[in-house]
């Protein structure tokens, strides 16, 4: 479906284009929020004639916004909610829950002003944009916390007010990683552990057959040293016993 816009629209266009868009999205949006007309060859014509009237109320509006959002930038807005150890919201925040907390701090906003993409489902710190004008947006905090004095601790340090074991608490995916990693160290350390056993096992074996051969050569070598000379002949032998047999085999002893 082609339409004309009547004021400016984020990626689509700028106000007197003619653009063409999803039946849906003009039926249920653009048309009813008097944001663009049917790109008839009349109401063409027709906006023709009004468009100096529409720029100078789009020039007003816009200073308007203007001033509004300096006032309504960074504004934050508690919004108390139940949720769990770990932060997780038992229900959600939407577009008019914001919308309503704006209004009640004094800045009177519709939820349709509101630009948030999916419900938020945690404690914390939210930005939030809210749009004043087609081409005016701020940004405003949304402080979803379980108690007035837990949001005044999240907006003092900046973060969600959960448990301190949940927040040291690794992601599953973290964990599962930290732990692949602490097998893999292990395995590693096994592996030199091993080796290292080893190569201790190969060097005092090779000290024990180093010990065994120097105490067989040292045993050797005594034994060559003190081990007594085989006699020559019969003489030799009875002189060193002292005594010589004759010829019927008896002793005679030596002269002195």
């Amino acid at each position: 479906m082609e339409v004309i816009l009547l004021e400016r629209i984020e990626k689509l266009g700028q106000m007197g284009d003619v653009v063409k868009v999803k039946s849906g999205y003009a039926r249920n949006y653009l048309l009813p929020q008097k944001k663009a007309l049917r790109a008839t060859d009349a109401n063409k014509q027709h906006f023709e004639v009004q468009r100096p009237q529409l720029e100078v109320a789009n020039l007003e509006h816009r200073a308007e916004a203007e001033k509004v959002g300096k006032k309504l930038k960074r504004l934050s807005v508690v919004m108390v909610r139940q949720a769990g150890e770990a932060g997780q919201l038992y229900g959600s925040v939407n577009a008019r829950d914001i919308s309503t907390a704006v209004t009640e701090a004094g800045f009177a906003i519709t939820r349709q002003q509101v630009e948030l993409n999916k419900p938020i489902k945690a404690l914390g710190l939210h930005p939030v944009r809210v749009s004043l004008h087609p081409e005016i947006g701020v940004e405003v905090i949304a402080n979803v916390a379980r108690s007035q004095d837990e949001a005044k601790v999240q907006a003092k340090t900046g973060k969600a007010f959960v448990s301190t074991e949940e927040q040291e608490a690794p992601a599953p995916e973290a964990a599962h990683e930290a732990g692949a990693k602490t097998g893999a160290k292990k395995a590693t350390d096994a592996k030199k552990g091993a080796k290292a056993a080893a190569d201790q096992d190969q060097t005092t074996m090779a000290a024990e057959e180093a010990a065994n051969e120097a105490v067989s050569e040292q045993a050797e070598k005594i034994f060559e040293e003190g081990a007594a000379p085989e006699p020559e002949n019969e003489e030799t032998a009875a002189d060193a016993d002292g005594e010589a047999p004759d010829e019927n085999g008896e002793a005679e002893k030596k002269s002195k």
